[in-house]
């Protein structure tokens, strides 16, 4: 029993830690960041960055190019911790969402996009 509860407990640091990764590589994007912080994409609880709005064509590129990163690194993840791609994704969005930080884009549980305040944001009820 004891050792079931650390088991448990490794794999859930060791899926938050990769949940990080993401964020970090993207951070180091100056259009990532421009596009963040001007609110034209937000996050969203399925794990994926989204557009705000109608966007263009620059926008959508950056968006495709670090939704198929962070998508090759949810398909890993959840092999290693024998969880599907959508459960990981999912886990991956929640943790999203809560690091948002005033005037940031995310996407609400009824599916429209909220500016974040310094309250907590609303998540999806399945995130853990």
């Amino acid at each position: 029993m004891m050792r079931d509860s650390l088991y448990a407990g490794l794999a859930a640091l060791a899926m938050l830690g990769a949940l990080a990764a993401p964020a970090l590589a993207q951070q180091r994007d100056p259009a990532y960041a421009k596009a963040r912080a001007e609110g034209q994409v937000g996050e969203q609880a399925d794990g994926y960055l989204g557009i705000v709005g109608a966007g263009n064509g620059a926008l959508q590129d950056l968006v495709n190019d670090i939704n198929i990163k962070r998508r090759a690194i949810y398909a890993d993840k959840a092999k290693e911790n024998n969880a599907t791609l959508e459960a990981y994704a999912l886990t991956a969005g929640c943790q999203a969402i809560a690091r948002t930080t005033p005037g940031e884009k995310y996407r609400a549980p009824d599916g429209s996009w909220q500016t974040r305040t310094s309250a907590a944001p609303q998540r999806d009820p399945r995130c853990p």
